[in-house]
This record gives C-alpha cells, sequence and structure tokens, in this order.
C-alpha cells in the first residue's frame, strides 16, 4: 500500500480533506485496467505515483474484461472521483479508462469516451481535435503504462480511452462549451491532488480563457464577477463570447495571468460592493477573505464632495448599497470614485502590461452605477 492508502482523507490541510484530481482517476484506473489486459486480473486497490512523488492507492468501483468484437480483448476500469472537502463538481463522478491493444510502436494513443471533451478551439494547451485529458495527466498515464508494461512483459502500445459518467452533463456547469471543449469534462490535475477551496479549476479555467483569446485574436477582453455584469460587459462593448472571463471573486488571477500574456483592453464588470474591495486594494474579492470598508468608501465620497453629515452616513451605512445610495440621491459620484480606485489597483498588477483597464460597476439590477474610462498602462 501507498503511503495515502485508499482514500483522499488521509490528506489534510487545516482540517479539511484533500481529494484527488480527475487525472490521478484516469492514471489509476488505466493502470488497473492495462495490468487486466495483460494478467487478466484488476489489481484493487492499485497504486500510482503522483507528479511529486506520492503513492496513493485507489479502490476500483467498476471493473470489465471483455472480447473485442473483431478479436482480441479490452479491459474497463472504473475510479470514483473523491475531492475531499473541495466543493467541485466532478466530486462522485466514475472516472473509467478503457485499454486497447495499439499499434506496434504507436505507444499511448489517448481518445475521448462518453462524458469526455475534444478540443474545437486554438489556445489551449492541446491541439484542436484532441481529446481534452491535460498534458499532465497525459505524462502521468504514459508513466502507469509504461511501468506495468515493464513488470508484465507488455509492449506499451496501447489505446487508452477516458470516459466520465455523466461527464457531459456536468460539462455544462463549467466553462467547458465556452472555452471549446464539446462534448464533456476536461481530464485535469498538475500535482493530482485537489486542495480543498485553492479553487485551481476555476483559476485553471480563467488562464484558459485568456489563452482562447488570445489565439482567436481578440484584443479586448472582460472579466466579469457574475452572470449579470457580463450581459451588461456584453451590452456595453458588444464581446463575443470568448472574450469573456467567468471572474468570479479571483480579480488576482485575472490581472496576473493578463500582466504575463497580455491582450490590449481588459473591461471589469462587477456588483459595487465587490469591486469596492477591488478598489481599496483586495484582489480575492469573496466575502470570507475580504470584506467592503465603509471606512474606505466614506473617505472617497468625502473627496467626491461629500459634506460630514453624509461622509458619517456612510461609514455608518448597513451595506454598500446603501452607501451608493446615499451618495447618489446627493450627487456624489461615489459609484465612479470606486470604478477609478479599482482601475488604479489592476494598473498597479498589470504595470509593466501593455493593458489598458477601464471598469463597469453595477447595481444588483444590473444598473450601471459607476464607470471609469480606459487608461493605459
Amino acid at each position: 500500500m501507498g503511503e495515502v492508502g485508499g482514500r483522499a482523507g488521509q490528506l489534510r490541510s487545516s482540517g479539511l480533506r484533500h481529494g484527488w484530481t480527475t487525472g490521478a482517476c484516469a492514471t489509476a484506473a488505466t493502470k488497473a485496467a492495462y495490468r487486466a489486459l495483460l494478467t487478466g486480473v484488476f489489481p484493487d486497490p492499485v497504486e500510482i505515483t503522483l507528479p511529486k512523488g506520492q503513492r496513493p492507492a485507489f479502490a476500483l468501483a467498476a471493473e470489465l474484461l471483455s472480447e473485442e468484437p473483431g478479436g482480441g480483448r479490452r479491459a474497463m476500469a472504473g475510479v470514483v472521483k473523491d475531492a475531499g472537502d473541495d466543493p467541485d463538481v466532478t466530486h462522485g463522478a466514475l472516472v473509467r479508462s478503457t485499454v486497447r491493444a495499439g499499434e506496434p510502436g504507436a505507444g499511448v494513443v489517448f481518445r475521448a469516451g462518453p462524458g469526455v471533451g475534444t478540443v474545437t478551439k486554438a489556445g489551449l494547451p492541446l491541439p484542436v481535435g484532441e481529446p481534452a485529458i491535460n498534458p499532465v495527466p497525459r505524462q502521468m498515464i504514459r508513466d502507469a503504462v509504461a511501468e506495468v508494461a515493464a513488470e508484465c512483459g507488455g509492449s506499451g502500445d496501447v489505446v487508452v480511452e477516458i470516459s466520465v459518467d455523466h461527464g457531459e452533463e456536468i460539462a455544462r456547469s463549467t466553462w467547458n462549451p465556452r472555452l471549446g471543449i464539446l462534448g464533456g469534462l476536461s481530464i485535469l490535475g498538475t500535482t493530482g491532488i485537489v486542495v480543498p477551496y485553492s479553487c485551481s479549476a476555476w483559476i485553471d479555467s480563467i488562464r484558459r480563457g485568456v489563452d482562447v483569446a488570445r489565439a482567436a485574436g481578440r484584443t479586448h477582453v472582460a472579466g466579469c464577477t457574475g452572470s449579470t455584469s457580463e450581459k451588461v460587459a456584453v451590452a456595453v462593448h458588444g464581446l463575443p463570447e470568448d472574450a469573456l472571463l467567468d471572474m468570479g471573486d479571483f480579480a488576482g488571477a485575472v490581472l496576473k495571468y493578463l500582466k504575463r500574456h497580455p491582450v490590449p483592453r481588459l473591461t471589469i464588470a462587477g456588483g459595487f460592493a465587490k469591486l469596492s474591495k477591488l478598489a481599496a486594494g483586495h484582489l480575492d474579492l469573496h466575502s470570507a477573505r475580504s470584506q467592503v470598508d465603509k471606512g474606505y468608501l466614506a473617505e472617497l465620497a468625502r473627496a467626491g464632495g461629500a459634506d460630514e453629515e453624509l461622509t458619517a452616513a456612510v461609514a455608518a451605512a448597513n451595506t454598500a448599497l446603501e452607501a451608493i445610495q446615499l451618495c447618489r440621491a446627493a450627487g456624489v459620484p461615489l459609484g465612479d470614485l470606486v470604478a477609478e480606485a479599482a482601475r488604479a489597483t489592476a494598473l498597479g498588477v498589470l504595470v509593466g502590461s501593455p493593458v489598458a483597464v477601464d471598469v463597469i460597476c453595477i447595481d444588483r439590477a444590473g444598473t450601471i452605477v459607476g464607470r471609469a474610462e480606459p487608461l493605459g498602462p
């Protein structure tokens, strides 16, 4: 048995269980299936080596050794993904690998089975037409195949078909369709381990969104905190779908990646409260990690012409929405001031990179309450 054993619960961070990526599950399923193809016996549990050297073992949830219609055999093994305590949409999904003998000298050939997507747009780390099995999981699978081949006398020339039960349905709640990954999920992972609440898949999707936009020749992208702000950005700028980045709370992820991989124009669109956090210098806008600073809003209001009574009322406001309503009633442009400060924070991250930034603040109804027009880097 490996150091981690059969469950993710033995790896912990701050009391939360770590989990396994779809890539780790696909690797374990492939290793079990290939061994069964060569020996007739499925190892259960099956142990794999992760990129950083850990040796977890996975229990099999499905196994089948059968004859191919045209002769020969195929072996299928399945592993249920355990994402630990991370709120991962693929938690509980059954990841299957079906392994068949391949052409001599071909090595490992990957196929997308049901529930695994196919790449249809440039800009991703895989060529158009390839199964959406990312480079690190591919290498993990190749290494597992080589290990089994060495132990059991195989050639290592195999066709590996990865599938995920209900993967096409699950993929509808991910970025995959927008990124041009059609027909199902991506098989992801760089370490094999899911760190709870690291939101690594979301951040990876932001990066892939930038890559796809750049490959499509887009010169203007929008990072939006939600669907309402996205609709506003489209209405204002007429942007196509592949120029829209589902930023969510991860303003820092968008800005840091664009600093390294610039696009000439960035629109940041979001709710007034969230963008007031960006204005105050926060790059993670989640309520658990940053709060609206009404004292800061009060100082902005004062700088925008608020008298002492209004300044005190903003500082004592129950919510950011109340603060901006008070200022709008008094003719103080708090929304514009927040947008300008948010733009300044963004440009501070992007310094040295040729990205111009504008900001759109909206209220809950989608009404624009603040704008900051582009400034160069």
